[in-house]
């Protein structure tokens, strides 16, 4: 497959961006259209969380840049990472902004979309796997279950200053969802379990913490909303992770044993 797309302006050639979704990790994960793009790229501009498996796939002849950003770490703003992939649209034919998990939950590719759509450039979303959805899989919970769960709500634990509205609405989350998925709140678990806790959840309400979700070296937190703050302090637990809050987490213990094999990864 070698998608080819291209749109004269002036003197300028503009090429096709494709906002494709790593997954989680797992290169297993990975979808064969993503890796399709990533064999014939021009230009890959990736996140810090894909893994190194799968940034192995991408064309050797192609330019490869490191946009990722980390807490406290960040190499590049979200509107230079937008600048970036425009600019790189000049001149080459297949331009892959590659993102961990999928593009539009909680990965700002909506962002980066309406950055290229305004700049006239033909952009292509590419889902993949969220974290959400694969790594409480690869801990043994599922997020839904005929008898304890059925609806779960994605919500993200660290949200940015100045957004549509000041805060996530924790109090009508608490009691509108059996199952809450929170991605990238660990910085912000006290704040959370707190705001849970005033709303009448139940102190003894499991809770899984899930870090380097489907990496060989996935660990996970088994705790309640009343307990979880003090043992993360305890253990030194720290992002990249996801939390899971939810009676279903009580299926860890006996699925953790049946969870997704690990595709092998290379040393």
């Amino acid at each position: 497959m070698v998608p080819t797309a291209a749109r004269p302006d002036g003197d300028i050639t503009y090429g096709k961006v494709y906002l494709v979704g790593a997954g989680p990790g797992d290169p297993g994960l990975f979808t064969l259209k993503g890796k399709g793009l990533l064999e014939c790229a021009d230009v890959v501009i990736h996140d810090a969380l894909v893994s190194a498996p799968i940034l192995g796939m991408i064309n050797p002849q192609a330019e490869v840049i490191n946009a990722g950003k980390r807490r406290g770490r960040h190499s590049m703003v979200q509107p230079d990472i937008n600048n970036l992939i425009i600019e790189k649209a000049k001149g080459q034919a297949v331009i892959v902004r590659l993102k961990g998990g999928d593009p539009f939950v909680f990965g700002r590719g909506g962002e980066e979309m309406a950055a290229l759509v305004a700049a006239g450039i033909e952009v292509e979303v590419v889902p993949g796997i969220t974290a959400g959805v694969a790594v409480p899989a690869y801990a043994g919970i599922p997020i839904t279950h005929r008898d304890q769960s059925s609806s779960v709500t994605f919500v993200t634990g660290h949200e940015a200053a100045g957004k549509y509205r000041p805060q996530v609405n924790w109090p009508a989350l608490a009691h509108g969802s059996e199952t809450l998925v929170i991605y990238m709140g660990i910085r912000n678990l006290g704040p959370i379990t707190r705001e849970l806790l005033k709303a009448d959840l139940s102190p003894e309400t499991p809770i899984a913490l899930i870090r380097w979700g489907t990496h060989p070296q996935q660990e996970t937190l088994i705790g309640t909303l009343g307990t979880i703050v003090e043992q993360v302090a305890a253990t030194g637990f720290e992002a990249p992770a996801i939390a899971v809050i939810g009676r279903v987490v009580d299926w860890h213990e006996t699925f953790q044993h049946c969870r997704p094999s690990r595709t092998i990864w290379p040393q």
